[in-house]
């Protein structure tokens, strides 16, 4: 028997709770009004990640100071959304990403700015580097890295082709892929996705619909689309949780890739000078990276004498990839993140020092680590 007096007073607590959160939540939102102001006057950027790193950290401490009952991940999430809509009340941003709507990068870029940002679509990664470029958006975000399909050769190219865009930020994003459909399991005739995906599930999809036809799309976006307008037909689709929103598509099951650990890490880019440190880049945080873009001098050992400055200044290279330079046959540009920030002096000292074994060398920009997956 449930006490009503009792419930009735607990829920006059949380009432009471409710409004005084409110109201401190408002008067946090008047200060970043006045702080919005000030950065306007001295031209600095709207998004400081090194300010977001240090706001989430602080947020975590408090938690545990507190012993408090909510876990982590949840306050982040609140505070994410706080400072999206304080993004709004300082300067509207707009987030280009690549498209179309419900893309594992759409929720991607949900997922680090929050929805009171304008977050854009566009049709291919290439063209996110040119929105940013010139600055018809803010910001925008795109795949780097896949932990099970490797590195993402489109954006790797595109940093060849915009020297004025710059790293500021980078985000590790949980891909978990679900079918889709308005229609009962048993009625599903058809799977819908973009190839990559369907390959990421093979195994669930030849255990549970072995039966059913596999077609590759575009994206899984459209596969999304396609489910919802043939509903009747027994199409179904494999996407994101966010394109089950956007298309009014029911979850028949979740978590359907083989892989439960798949983690796609995007950067974020913005032109030169965003980051709001000196030379453009992002703020030291005391944990953070550099990516670098360098093709080596043609002689031999040239790669081994690159990397042997890192090891004698004990700068831990982190992920490294090569791409083809196209311009001219067999010479290759490396890809590398480095641990430290372009302002630490052994990064400079060693960066200087490679720049002698380098027949070009450009720095991408230093950004806090990203610690946690979303």
């Amino acid at each position: 028997m449930v006490d009503a007096d009792a419930l009735a007073g607990l829920r006059e607590k949380i009432d009471e709770l409710d409004r005084r959160l409110v109201e401190l939540l408002n008067a946090r939102a008047r200060i970043v009004i006045d702080i919005g102001k000030v950065k306007h006057q001295s031209g600095t950027p709207v998004y400081a990640p090194d300010r977001e790193k240090i706001v989430l950290e602080r947020i975590r401490k408090a938690n545990r100071d507190v012993a408090g009952v909510l876990p982590d991940s949840c306050l982040e999430a609140i505070y994410r959304e706080l400072m999206s809509g304080s993004f709004a009340l300082e300067k509207p941003l707009r987030i280009a990403y690549l498209g179309p709507q419900g893309s594992f990068s759409h929720l991607a870029s949900v997922k680090k700015f929050g929805s009171s940002v304008e977050h854009v679509p566009v049709v291919a990664i290439a063209s996110v580097f040119d929105e940013v470029g010139r600055g018809h958006a803010d910001l925008g975000l795109v795949p780097i890295e896949n932990s099970t399909i490797g590195g993402v050769v489109e954006s790797m190219d595109a940093f060849l082709e915009h020297p004025h865009v710059t790293i500021v930020a980078e985000v590790l994003i949980a891909i978990h892929s679900h079918l889709l459909a308005n229609c009962a399991p048993e009625d599903v005739k058809v799977i819908y996705s973009k190839a990559e995906a369907m390959d990421q599930c093979r195994s669930w999809l030849d255990a549970t619909f072995r039966d059913a036809q596999r077609i590759a799309v575009g994206s899984s976006s459209k596969a999304a689309e396609m489910a919802a307008q043939q509903a009747e037909k027994g199409v179904a689709a494999i996407g994101s949780s966010l394109a089950a929103e956007v298309y009014g598509l029911k979850t028949l099951f979740a978590n359907i890739e083989d892989n439960p650990n798949n983690v796609t890490r995007f950067f974020v880019i913005g032109k030169v000078g965003a980051g709001g440190g000196p030379g453009g880049a992002a703020k030291r945080t005391g944990d953070d990276k550099t990516s670098i873009i360098f093709t080596t001098a043609h002689k031999s050992g040239a790669l081994v004498d690159v990397l042997d400055v890192f090891r004698r200044y004990g700068i831990n290279l982190t992920n490294i990839d090569t791409r083809p330079s196209q311009k001219r046959n067999f010479e290759y540009y490396f890809f590398v993140d480095l641990a430290g920030h372009i302002e630490d002096e052994g990064v400079t000292r060693a960066l200087e020092e490679v720049r002698g074994h380098c027949l070009q060398l450009a720095v991408l920009g230093s950004f806090p680590r990203a610690l946690e997956v979303l």
